[in-house]
């Protein structure tokens, strides 16, 4: 068995009635093929209805090379206490963390990674999770996806590639066509000359650009 990812969602059941948004499903969906076969992703701290959107989703994609996944409504220590691992076994990436992550950190001394999910509009979901205690490393000071932030964490703990070698590109800015493009105001892994989206993120980030010139 691989490592265990987490990311807490910190959705609340009385927000049953929004739908999960298309980008956080392309960005979750994206985390099972970046985190690989040997590994288990856990969704946590969902509503009711997200566990249901969720979870079906998951089964509806199977595949070799994909991880395990669970959505579940329990927030990240309950789940903790029911799969018996202790607190220092489990790592926050925090940006505001001393020390960067390293290969190290994959030989033994944490078996989980835990994420706060990136939120729109942005809240600081990470410092609810600091107050809990856990060791924490950070993944350097550009703020990334959360599907970039386990796939950079995946590459550093199990390929042992330093957070240094891995390539990326800054805030890139995605072109459609001659006069619709977007800038992401994030870090990405880069792969091809190109920033490693979500399959389908391009197209749904074209979609939202058309919406916004609807009136």
């Amino acid at each position: 068995m691989g490592f265990r990812y987490i990311v807490e969602h910190m959705e609340e059941d009385e927000e049953t009635s929004k739908a999960i948004p298309k980008w956080v499903e392309l960005e979750y969906m994206h985390m099972r093929t970046l985190a690989g076969s040997d590994a288990h992703v856990h969704f946590t701290h969902l509503s009711t209805s997200s566990c249901r959107t969720l979870t079906d989703l998951f089964s509806s994609s199977t595949g070799h090379g994909i991880a395990q996944a669970t959505a579940e409504s329990k927030p990240i220590l309950e789940l903790m206490q029911g799969l018996s691992i202790p607190m220092e076994k489990v790592c926050l990436l925090d940006p505001k963390a001393e020390k960067a992550i390293s290969p190290e950190d994959g030989d033994g001394r944490f078996e989980c990674f835990l994420f706060g999910v990136r939120d729109d509009p942005p809240r600081d979901r990470t410092s609810e999770l600091r107050v809990l205690g856990f060791p924490t490393r950070h993944l350097g000071p550009v703020q990334m996806t959360t599907d970039t932030a386990l796939g950079v964490t995946k590459l550093v703990v199990h390929d042992k590639i330093p957070l240094s070698e891995i390539p990326y590109i800054d805030h890139p800015t995605i072109v459609f066509n001659p006069k619709e493009s977007v800038e992401m105001p994030f870090r990405y892994i880069i792969e091809n000359g190109e920033p490693k989206l979500p399959p389908g993120m391009r197209e749904h980030l074209h979609e939202d650009l058309n919406k916004s010139f609807d009136f």
